[in-house]
């Protein structure tokens, strides 16, 4: 423990595991609800399914790397080895429990986070990846609670109308085929994070997925962070994307139209500016963890 270091009380923690809670709860339980009802929701699932964190870990509140608990009976329940241990009266994370798999993930992360910022940003990918995805009629994934707002044959002549510059391998490889041989660069599984930008949407909504990958030593307010602005930023991709979700209270950016890219890269742009400052803080609360 640093002497930087704040101890949490119990009412302190538990205030702040409550509030953490609530702040969590707005999304997992309607996610809940509609997974009880077997009811597919084509935005917002996508944060719970793509993304392999349950919303039981998403719940569990821990501190910030510059906190620890107070030792207690409650807070040695909550907060257990290996990643935790108590002494001198407080409960600490303790990096010299860190595992080697452990150690080698984090710096797999640290690694991926420095070279996709030290990239320069790209905007002028416009959303395309979308529609390349459901190109000349090839897996509709959620035409069964979502129709296309164009038709196939619009969809088809914007694809060809435009460069596809998608530099985001997760993406890629779901065009369809005969989409894939229109993109501006080859992407391949081996290199797929050389390539990473801080501009890419899908670059930016997986800083989510490195900070679960980091828990607990990062803590639940960076998590939640990351996992909000991915939620942005997947809200603007399915608008920007040729299905129709108006029912679900989402306007379409038209990036079809000269108006709809200007819309798409100006939120493209404040989003990729939470994401640099988040990335930043990712980067540095790792490091942090790593020389132990």
């Amino acid at each position: 423990m640093t002497p930087e270091t704040q101890i949490l009380t119990s009412t302190e923690w538990q205030a702040r595991a409550e509030a953490h809670l609530e702040r969590v709860q707005q999304w997992t339980l309607p996610h809940k609800e509609r997974r009880s009802r077997r009811e597919l929701h084509p935005v917002l699932d996508f944060l719970f399914t793509y993304y392999m964190y349950s919303p039981r870990k998403l719940e569990t509140w821990h501190p910030a790397p510059s906190e620890s608990i107070a030792d207690s009976p409650a807070a040695r329940e909550q907060f257990g080895p290996p990643e935790y241990s108590a002494a001198d009266g407080a409960i600490t994370r303790d990096p010299g429990m860190l595992s080697s798999e452990m150690h080698d993930r984090l710096t797999s992360v640290v690694t991926v986070l420095g070279v996709t910022q030290s990239r320069t940003a790209n905007f002028g990918c416009y959303g395309v990846h979308e529609w390349a995805m459901v190109y000349g009629g090839h897996d509709l994934r959620h035409v069964e609670t979502t129709p296309l707002r164009l038709s196939q044959a619009e969809v088809d002549s914007f694809v060809e109308s435009r460069p596809v510059a998608c530099s985001h391998f997760d993406a890629y490889r779901f065009f369809a085929p005969d989409a894939k041989p229109m993109n501006r660069i080859e992407l391949d599984w081996s290199t797929r994070h050389e390539l990473e930008q801080p501009g890419c949407i899908h670059a930016n909504m997986d800083l989510y997925r490195w900070a679960y990958t980091s828990m607990p030593w990062i803590g639940s307010d960076l998590l939640m962070d990351c996992f909000e602005l991915a939620t942005a930023l997947r809200v603007l991709d399915m608008q920007a994307s040729p299905y129709d979700l108006r029912d679900l209270g989402f306007e379409p950016v038209q990036v079809e139209t000269p108006k709809g890219r200007q819309d798409y890269q100006r939120r493209q742009r404040d989003l990729s500016e939470r994401a640099a400052t988040l990335r930043a803080t990712l980067i540095e609360a790792i490091e942090d963890v790593l020389p132990a």
